[in-house]
């Protein structure tokens, strides 16, 4: 007999065991959550032949961003052509292919049209989402899910992890509103939606509502914050970013000892959240003590001046807070080797890994007037590749510090009118325009 997923579609060379263990690796999946990469290697034990559990894992490992993960991908994939494929599970390859290559836009287009037409396909939706997220795609982030949302009955499992992953959307499109309503929804409906809560946590963070937000991670907490949860780390690192935006300072240095690297991880996006949080310390002129270290060694297994150039940018901090030039050195030799066109992100290399790296060099120099130069054309990188708004703050936070330090004030004086609009409670913007009109 045919076996089918959760939402109805064929499951081919499945068993009924194999079916089981692929829903839920897929509810894992979609809550961020459990342990998916168990199940479905229990589901290819069950069915060995089974391609869809093997395009899942690919999946997994492709976006991991981390060189191992990619070569591991590379792998599976290189089995899964040896197998039968119809025409849905061709086009699963087909996107996971074009992420080991380094060409992200191609997977996100080519899970576009799988939408369309297999619009209940929620291994497509979520993957395709992550890479919209890795590619910084705001517009695809939204409508991904705005074209398929539409189509699921409301009865229909996993739907409210839809309405998480559209909220996240809405709120990278500037839609704060209808972001926080999407996300409360999702969270109403099923309470471990872990993306869902990071995204009204988002909204909270990009409308400057750093109290709101310190006020839903507590109430929430036992929601996101269990050792099982994939996304407990980059949520501490949103509660850090709300006392750090009221000047609360030892308790953001808390949350960072005691969570953030409570238990020092070594996956890619865990250090992207280390180095960032340190980062913004240093920014702040908070003492960090001998915390650079750890993060910066950790790093040495992931930043390769070749995969993912988003990686390497949080890898160059942290070799700077630590004080490895020569780290630093070999990374940037690494970018200059891998800044090509013949891939989408060797183009993302040349056109703003480099010279945001090189701005982040010449402000640890004291080289202020070069870093507002390099980092104020390179910050431009929405829509381009990597991260969200949050993340990619940390830039122009710097670019701000940078044109303070440097005695810029007419620049220092835009820069920090530009973050007053966006947050104008924010304790942290005042300061800045506080600081620049003193300027003279």
């Amino acid at each position: 007999m045919m076996q089918t997923d959760r939402q109805g579609l064929s499951l081919n060379n499945a068993n009924a065991e194999a079916a089981k263990h692929f829903a839920d690796a897929i509810d894992d999946f979609n809550r961020y959550a459990g342990d998916p990469v168990s199940k479905v290697d229990a589901a290819i034990e069950a069915a060995p032949d089974f391609a869809m559990a093997h395009l899942f894992k690919a999946h997994m490992y492709a976006t991991a961003t981390e060189p191992g993960a990619t070569k591991e991908a590379a792998s599976i994939l290189k089995h899964v052509s040896t197998l039968s494929l119809d025409e849905r599970e061709a086009s699963h390859a087909a996107a996971a292919a074009h992420v080991v290559a380094g060409d992200w836009t191609k997977a996100a287009l080519q899970l576009d049209r799988h939408s369309m037409d297999w619009p209940h396909d929620a291994l497509a939706l979520q993957t395709g989402h992550l890479i919209d997220f890795f590619r910084a795609n705001a517009r695809d982030l939204r409508d991904r899910i705005s074209r398929t949302l539409p189509q699921w009955p409301e009865d229909m499992h996993g739907r409210s992890f839809l309405l998480g992953m559209h909220a996240f959307g809405l709120e990278e499109s500037g839609d704060y509103e209808a972001a926080e309503a999407s996300g409360r929804e999702a969270i109403a409906q099923n309470p471990a939606d872990a993306w869902a809560h990071h995204a009204v946590a988002h909204v909270m963070e990009m409308q400057g509502r750093a109290e709101d937000g310190i006020g839903w991670m507590i109430a929430r907490e036992p929601h996101w914050a269990d050792d099982g949860n994939f996304f407990q780390v980059h949520n501490w690192w949103h509660r850090a970013l709300f006392h750090l935006d009221l000047e609360q300072n030892a308790e953001a240095l808390k949350l960072y000892d005691d969570h953030v690297r409570g238990e020092p991880s070594t996956i890619a996006v865990d250090l992207v959240d280390a180095a960032a949080l340190l980062w913004r310390f240093d920014l702040q002129r908070i003492d960090t003590g001998s915390r650079w270290t750890e993060v910066a060694d950790a790093w040495k297994e992931h930043a390769d001046g070749a995969l993912y150039p988003f990686n390497d940018l949080h890898a160059a901090m942290a070799y700077l807070g630590a004080d490895r030039m020569n780290d630093v050195d070999d990374l940037l030799a690494d970018y200059r080797s891998n800044a090509t066109d013949v891939s989408e992100v060797g183009r993302w290399w040349h056109t703003y890994g480099l010279p945001l790296i090189e701005g982040f060099v010449a402000f640890k120099k004291g080289d202020y007037a070069a870093a507002v130069e390099l980092l104020h054309p390179a910050r431009y990188i929405v829509n381009a590749y990597g991260g969200s708004h949050a993340q990619r703050d940390v830039i122009d936070w710097t670019l701000m510090e940078a044109a303070l330090r440097g005695n810029m004030q007419g620049t220092a004086e835009a820069l920090a009118h530009e973050r007053l609009t966006q947050k104008p409670l924010s304790p942290v913007n005042r300061s800045f325009i506080a600081r620049a009109q003193l300027i003279g």
